[in-house]
């Protein structure tokens, strides 16, 4: 009758390598378990970043040219002017918006035609008066108001004020973002709003 060696090198590994394939079964199953999941959630809020930063990137048009219309309004009141024979100051009137419908989720090229877009107005009204003009795609509806006829009444300045303002649909859901400053003649020179109206900033 063969004896078993008690000190055979096979005994004592066998219950090792099955807790170490326990162990590895284990972390398999956690890994599914949690970690499928985790990656999931973390590639949704990846892609839920980049988003949030193409609409950023694409909000800083409208904040900067809100401010450019606002720049040019503010130096077209400071220009001489004659009005009624004598030198003296004025707001330019009341411009076309450009494009003429918010561009839903898609860029617009606004026209070099003369008398359309920004290059409509006149020497006392409009885009003409203001010396501003855009030629490169834009994602925004862009207004000057001079009076009335707002865009954001709950900031209107008045009827000796301005208003430059934006509109957007990034998503094309029709719901609008909407940008705007003002400015309010105030003892012969210009009062601008110290912020910025910003609603629905990336719709």
């Amino acid at each position: 009758m063969t004896q078993q060696n008690p000190y055979s090198p096979t005994q004592g590994r066998q219950p090792a390598q099955q807790k170490k394939m326990s162990g590895c079964l284990i972390a398999i199953i956690v890994l599914v378990v949690v970690g499928v999941p985790m990656f999931g959630v973390m590639a949704a809020l990846g892609i839920y970043g980049v988003r949030r930063y193409l609409a950023a990137a694409k909000t800083a048009e409208a904040k900067n040219t809100v401010g450019a219309i606002s720049r040019a309004a503010v130096a077209a009141y400071e220009a001489d002017t004659v009005i009624a024979g004598r030198p003296g100051h004025r707001l330019c009137n009341s411009a076309v918006p450009v494009p003429h419908a918010v561009p839903p989720a898609k860029k617009y090229l606004p026209s070099t035609i003369a008398g359309q877009d920004f290059n409509s107005g006149s020497p006392t009204a409009g885009w003409t008066c203001l010396k501003f003009a855009m030629t490169t795609p834009m994602y925004y509806q862009y207004h000057y108001q001079q009076g009335s006829g707002w865009v954001a009444p709950s900031i209107a300045p008045g009827p000796e004020g301005f208003e430059a303002a934006a509109q957007g649909d990034l998503d094309g859901n029709g719901i609008f973002s909407k940008f705007a400053r003002t400015g309010k003649v105030v003892n012969g020179a210009v009062a601008m709003s110290t912020e910025m109206l910003i609603e629905n900033e990336f719709e």
